[in-house]
């Protein structure tokens, strides 16, 4: 018998019948490099968690989850659920603490609707130890996804601006009104919006008439993760599990190698400029079908001393307040600031590696990665400036 607030029945989905996929080949989170079956709460297509969302087609994995489209029997709407591996409850609580701190924030900020927003939380016993689970609104494939489908693997400079744009107005919203610091903006990082409720039903319908395929094991089944097809509309900044407060120092290990800002990788104190050295690094990403920085030695290795390298080929050498400020710039610079020689500075510029981007300001776009790439945090713009910068706001 149905729980009495519940306002739509649970889908019954067929048990036989289904696309039984080889269990000699590793599909999806077993082919990741560190993956362990235990860690991961065996879940079934179907099963209702917390009392109220059933489970209805798995859209995605990682090494720290598991993520599932569901329906909220209670509110008769879809979530995204997702079922993190255990031994991540420190991490999720972290990001927790963001979700609840944002939420806690009263504004009318644009930028609110442009950032993923947490639904619910709760906790469930697996076989192998307790998990939490995060319910969000459904989105739909990240950026980098979205960029590979352009000629090229690339957009244009006034195809990228529009999501640049949202961002920024995202970024303002949690750096003035909630004091929070991202730490990782990438073009996997931001969704695209999600499906139609009408089209989600389509989704649900076929799942029940003709399920997706798996691999079934004896202690549990392995699914084949579904794709939404993108719908329109620029893309939700997610992934809040390596935001920080700003209102705290900090001075951790944080970013992707490539996208580390120099304060970073001398493990000195960063704040909210981290965020605006990664808009940048995105920006460069959606327009350029080469990285910004490369930071790979001749192995193959990705190595700090190439990385500082570039920067100082692409920005010229550091002020000296800013290495006098760092403990770890005496690695790199003697005392009078002069390159160590650890690694040869490589002959590139901006103009040069920027030489495949299409559209029109190209100058325009250089002047304004400009302001973003400081080595001195303070002298980088904030994402109002960008935001209001001539050549962004051209063609609106």
């Amino acid at each position: 018998m149905s729980p009495p607030q519940w306002t739509c029945t649970p889908k019954v989905f067929p048990t036989s019948g289904l696309e039984l996929l080889d269990q000699s080949i590793e599909l999806e989170e077993e082919t990741l490099s560190d993956y362990q079956p235990e860690n991961y709460y065996p879940v079934n297509q179907g099963e209702v968690f917390n009392g109220r969302y059933q489970t209805i087609a798995k859209i995605g994995y990682g090494v720290t989850s598991t993520v599932w489209l569901a329906k909220d029997l209670i509110a008769s709407t879809y979530v995204a659920l997702k079922v993190y591996v255990t031994g991540q409850n420190r991490a999720c609580e972290r990001e927790l603490h963001i979700y609840e701190h944002m939420n806690l924030v009263e504004t009318n900020h644009p930028g609110r609707n442009f950032v993923r927003k947490l639904i619910d939380h709760f906790y469930i016993q697996g076989p192998h130890g307790p998990h939490i689970c995060f319910v969000h609104e459904p989105l739909g494939t990240s950026t980098d996804i979205l960029v590979k489908m352009f000629p090229g693997h690339k957009m244009s400079l006034d195809e990228m601006k529009p999501g640049i744009r949202q961002l920024l107005v995202a970024l303002d919203f949690l750096h003035s009104e909630c004091h929070i610091i991202h730490t990782d903006i990438q073009l996997k990082n931001l969704l695209l919006p999600g499906p139609e409720t009408s089209v989600l039903t389509r989704f649900e319908e076929a799942e029940v008439a003709d399920p997706s395929p798996r691999k079934m094991l004896k202690d549990r089944t392995i699914y084949k993760s579904l794709g939404f097809f993108p719908k329109g509309g620029l893309p939700i900044l997610a992934d809040f599990g390596e935001a920080r407060l700003g209102d705290e120092e900090h001075s951790d290990d944080i970013m992707p190698n490539a996208y580390r800002a120099p304060e970073v990788m001398l493990r000195s104190n960063w704040g909210y400029k981290v965020d605006i050295w990664n808009v940048a690094m995105v920006a460069w990403d959606i327009v350029s079908p080469r990285t910004l920085i490369s930071g790979k030695n001749p192995d193959g290795v990705f190595d700090d001393r190439v990385h500082m390298a570039e920067l100082v080929a692409l920005l010229g050498p550091p002020p000296p307040e800013f290495r006098e400020q760092r403990h770890l710039s005496s690695v790199y610079w003697d005392e009078s600031g002069n390159w160590k020689e650890l690694v040869p500075i490589p002959d590139i510029t901006f103009e040069r590696l920027a030489e495949k981007v299409e559209g029109k300001d190209k100058e325009g776009f250089l002047r304004w990665i400009r302001m973003a790439l400081q080595w001195n945090p303070e002298d980088r713009a904030t994402a109002l400036e960008l935001l209001y910068d001539e050549w962004l706001m051209e063609g609106l």
